[in-house]
């Protein structure tokens, strides 16, 4: 692992509501990218789902492409290398052999080479009280790889959204070196009110680490309501920057330093131990008076 930078560095979160067509998705994404950049970002992440946000299965997969002819994957990696800073593309629809696609990230370095991609591993299958019913899995194949990257600051883990609920795969991370989390997001406005800043902040209190969560907010085009609320968290929990449900950018200073403070008040890092779990006895142990064994 790379050694991280003493000084401090900023990160930008650009908070999206993505349609129906990548084109003017895409331009909307580029906008803001360059106004992180323009606000000081050195690393900025577009949340999950950048180029499309669409449910229905032939509109899905009449709007995506490979990997290697997507254009706002080729147009990304132009922006990176042209405003020279880390772009993190928190997710593309991609489209895979056999009517399959995969949710995946990029990580983009300044010279706009591609060195990291991660496939969200946990699919969005569930039925929520409002009604609202969400088969990933029906369109997206799941990944099987957890996947970390150094940046010049430190190591950064990838995950996408639904991720977030799943706690050993952070820890995974955090153990193989991870002081960054990111979590690119479209969570559900019913959700995200329940559960988003709590699980965020979670995640950033267990391991000790920065979490970067870029997210969807608003009424999209598709009829889908996500929460907004694009979060930079310290390693102790801390809120250092927040969105509200409008498309915008959040910026914040990330001091790398502080993952090791936050380490060494709580070393819980250092103090997990593997056990095992026994299964339950197959008929309960009845007694009788006198402590008897029947």
């Amino acid at each position: 692992m790379s050694d991280p930078v003493a000084s401090t560095f900023t990160v930008g979160l650009v908070q999206m509501r993505s349609g129906l067509d990548p084109a003017v998705n895409l331009d909307t994404a580029a906008r803001l990218i360059g106004e992180a950049k323009a606000g000081g970002a050195e690393y900025v992440q577009t949340p999950e789902m950048t180029n499309v946000m669409e449910l229905k299965r032939d509109r899905l997969f009449a709007a995506i492409v490979p990997e290697e002819a997507d254009p706002s994957l080729a147009a990304f990696r132009e922006l990176a290398r042209k405003l020279a800073i880390h772009l993190h593309v928190g997710s593309l629809a991609i489209k895979l052999p056999g009517e399959r696609a995969a949710n995946r990230s990029f990580l983009i370095d300044r010279t706009g080479e591609i060195v990291a991609r991660y496939d969200k591993i946990h699919m969005f299958d569930v039925d929520l009280a409002s009604g609202e019913s969400y088969r990933e899995s029906r369109n997206f194949r799941p990944g099987e790889i957890a996947v970390a990257a150094d940046l010049p600051w430190g190591r950064l883990g990838l995950t996408i959204c639904y991720d977030l609920r799943f706690p050993a795969l952070y820890r995974a991370l955090a153990e193989s070196g991870s002081s960054m989390l990111a979590i690119p997001s479209a969570f559900t406005r019913q959700t995200g009110e329940a559960h988003w800043h709590i699980l965020v902040r979670a995640r950033a209190i267990e391991n000790g680490s920065f979490v970067l969560a870029a997210a969807q907010g608003g009424l999209h085009e598709n009829g889908r309501d996500t929460y907004g609320h694009s979060l930079v968290v310290d390693p102790w929990g801390r809120i250092l920057a927040e969105g509200g449900v409008e498309p915008g950018v959040v910026l914040a200073q990330i001091d790398p330093a502080a993952v090791a403070t936050a380490r060494g008040r709580m070393p819980s890092l250092q103090h997990g131990r593997r056990f095992e779990l026994t299964e339950p006895m197959a008929e309960p142990l009845a007694f009788v008076a006198g402590g008897e064994r029947r």
